[in-house]
């Protein structure tokens, strides 16, 4: 045997061995959590029963019970987790600060070795980023600095990377470790995405690639704007994020300041199911329609409805819409709150013009009726400063009653609804716009997401009471499908929010109303110092084959704007199958299905392209084989019938397009995009049944 071979040997030994006690001290935590659990678990149900029996002096005793209780079971499900997989990474390095040299594992879950020392560091730990950002030699890493005033500033160590490793292990088994200057070395990356798709989900953390851990580690007190194409891991990422900020900033955000906004309960369902793997427990999650509407209060009435945005009605998705209507609420502030100072004969100047003005200008998030609630405060506190020291009796008293509501009086009272029925048939006569037909299903009760957008800036200028502080984190996922005045409307009412924005303008299904490009996002809504823009270029979903084929269709749906950058994993090539009748294809797919189950893959997909097609084909198919109902069970394993829109953000180990227009989309941007989203749903095989 060669020196270097006995080397390797040497090193595979060593690492068996540390894998080995590794496990048997997770083996040891589990009993030992199991125990604490049990323990804990009998004390706070003998602490609740004393306490409902009115022994209410234990009842803070029955608290920390509960929460060491639910310490121990967090604990044990983390290392029974663990236990087949403790760790996928490791760094050694050099601190150049104090000269120590340190040998770190991470996992996907942290792993204690007592009270003090760590075993395996759990992947959202700062030191973790080396793994996935460093290259060997010299380079450095970020601490969040809790204790700075600037939300921003971190701590920075300076190290000496000697190496970086990366494992392939199974049901506690090495198969190998692969030592790479680039975190998941390719071939390692190939292995996991040739896998099924929730395989595929499970071993992602340790595959994280340098520009997709930029994006969860950026600071959560910036804004982020992701361009990613189809199969980039931007819901993943998304995903990740989360995980990542409530890891490391549990001090500034709890859960339930989160939200996952997304298009469909399908797409959400999809996210949310992934998020308790990645131990993200609790977060809000709501269509887009659900967040404006929620966030409009009393204002929006139990008998109103959300419906499909209209291409004729696609001017409201604009920015130009949106700012007539800003210019609309600051006319109406301006003459509700134009002329205010007061002049009293009997004691003096009360408000000045100069000085209400000043005031006014510099709350520009007051609304209109808070502001003349506020003037109503300040006036009646100089009243009592202006009559302080005289020797009138009761002069206090009458001026405060003589200016009672003087300026709350003016409060609007009425619905943002009619308010928005003013101000769009305003907008009509300046634009030429035939407003009958949308002034009438408005005063039905009858709204698109981007009424709600719009009556929530109305709410926001002119009723509004107080700031809504419950969203500290907002993550968006395929952002494209709605035009940039829905992002407007939430950036304008959530200023202390910061939000995630993940979408590929090339996957906007809906062309007239959605977002063709960022332009807008990145130059009027999300333009401070603290937004930034990305790109995720590359795309981990499908085999070299499916991606020629989507690449074709990108060249129509983006103009070449954004370009896929496959990672190298080949598969069986794209299949075309002909059918005479509509029969002929049904049989040919339940055929195809029929073979892929004997394949292993256990998510699919038969899409349409429109709901014609769906409930053809639905019908059709379910004589022949078992379908999934999506309305029902949400994203599950099964085979699926699902129209383009349904399909956005999600993929399947295999599918099958429904009679795609291929001759169609060269000319066509809006037919080039459905087909592109439909295509690159696809991870292993993709079959066209025409």
């Amino acid at each position: 045997m060669t020196e270097q071979n006995q080397k390797k040997t040497t090193e595979w030994q060593r690492e068996e061995q540390h894998l080995r006690e590794c496990r048997a001290l997770i083996a040891a935590n589990i009993k030992e959590y199991e125990h604490q659990f049990n323990k804990r678990h009998k004390e706070t149900k003998a602490l609740f029963d004393e306490v409902q029996s009115g022994n209410v002096e234990l009842y803070d005793q029955m608290i920390t019970s509960r929460n060491l209780e639910e310490h121990s079971y967090n604990q044990l499900n983390k290392n029974n987790a663990a236990y087949d997989r403790p760790f996928f990474g490791r760094i050694d390095y050099k601190n150049l600060e104090n000269k120590l040299s340190e040998s770190i594992y991470i996992g996907k879950h942290g792993v204690l070795k007592d009270k003090v020392n760590v075993e395996v560091v759990d992947w959202r730990a700062p030191i973790a980023s080396v793994y996935y950002e460093n290259e060997l030699g010299e380079g450095s890493y970020e601490i969040p600095d809790s204790n700075a005033k600037d939300r921003n500033k971190s701590l920075q160590y300076r190290i000496n990377l000697i190496l970086k490793r990366t494992y392939d292990i199974e049901d506690g088994v090495l198969k190998g470790f692969y030592d790479s200057d680039v975190a998941a070395n390719d071939e390692l990356l190939v292995k996991y995405l040739s896998k099924n798709r929730d395989a595929v989900l499970g071993d992602i953390i340790a595959t994280i690639q340098k520009e997709q851990n930029e994006i969860i580690r950026e600071s959560p007190f910036h804004n982020i704007i992701v361009q990613g194409v189809a199969g980039s891991g931007k819901t993943t990422v998304a995903m990740h994020r989360i995980s990542y900020i409530m890891y490391n900033y549990k001090e500034r955000f709890t859960s339930n300041e989160f939200c996952i906004v997304g298009g469909s309960d399908i797409l959400i369902d999809y996210i949310t199911g992934g998020l308790p793997e990645l131990d993200v427990y609790n977060v809000k999650h709501m269509r887009m329609d659900e967040i404006l509407t929620y966030l409009l209060h009393r204002e929006w009435k139990k008998k109103y409805r959300i419906t499909a945005p209209s291409v004729d009605q696609a001017w409201k998705s604009k920015m130009v819409f949106m700012e007539e209507l800003e210019e609309y609420m600051q006319l109406l502030r301006n003459y509700i709150l134009g002329n205010c100072f007061i002049y009293d004969e009997d004691i003096g100047m009360l408000l000045s013009q100069k000085n209400n003005d000043n005031f006014i200008k510099g709350n520009p998030a007051y609304s209109i009726n808070k502001l003349l609630l506020t003037l109503d405060e300040r006036l009646r506190n100089r009243i009592k400063l202006q009559c302080a020291g005289r020797e009138e009796i009761d002069i206090c008293k009458k001026k405060l009653s003589q200016y009672k509501n003087h300026f709350s009086s003016h409060c609007y009272q009425g619905s943002v609804v009619n308010l928005y029925l003013d101000f769009l048939r305003a907008y009509g006569e300046t634009y030429y716009i035939d407003m009958s037909y949308l002034l009438k299903t408005i005063q039905q009760g009858i709204f698109d997401v981007y009424d709600a957008a719009a009556m929530l800036i109305i709410y926001y200028r002119a009723l509004q009471k107080k700031p809504d502080d419950e969203f500290g984190q907002i993550f968006i996922d395929e952002a494209q499908d709605f035009g940039p005045t829905v992002y407007y409307a939430l950036r304008t009412v959530l200023p202390d929010c910061f939000f995630t924005i993940m979408g590929d303008v090339s996957q906007n299904v809906n062309y007239e109303y959605g977002m063709n490009d960022w332009k807008d996002m990145t130059e009027k809504i999300f333009h401070g110092g603290k937004d930034s823009f990305k790109i995720l270029a590359k795309s981990y979903r499908n085999t070299i084959e499916i991606s020629n084929f989507a690449g074709k269709i990108l060249r129509s749906a983006s103009r070449g704007v954004y370009q896929i950058e496959p990672v190298i994993r080949h598969g069986e090539p794209v299949q075309f199958m002909d059918s005479i009748s509509v029969a002929e294809a049904v049989g040919t797919s339940a055929e195809i299905i029929d073979r892929m189950r004997t394949k292993g893959y256990e998510t699919m997909a038969v899409i349409c392209f429109t709901d014609e097609d769906k409930k053809t084909v639905s019908k059709r198919l379910s004589r022949q084989i078992t379908l999934t109902d999506a309305a029902k069970s949400g994203f599950s394993k099964g085979v699926l019938v699902l129209n383009v829109t349904e399909t956005k953000g999600l993929e399947f180990d295999c599918v099958l397009l429904w009679k795609p227009d291929l001759a169609g989309f060269h000319d066509n941007p809006k037919t080039a995009k459905l087909l592109y989203v439909a295509a690159t749903r696809a991870l292993h095989e993709l079959f066209v049944v025409n």
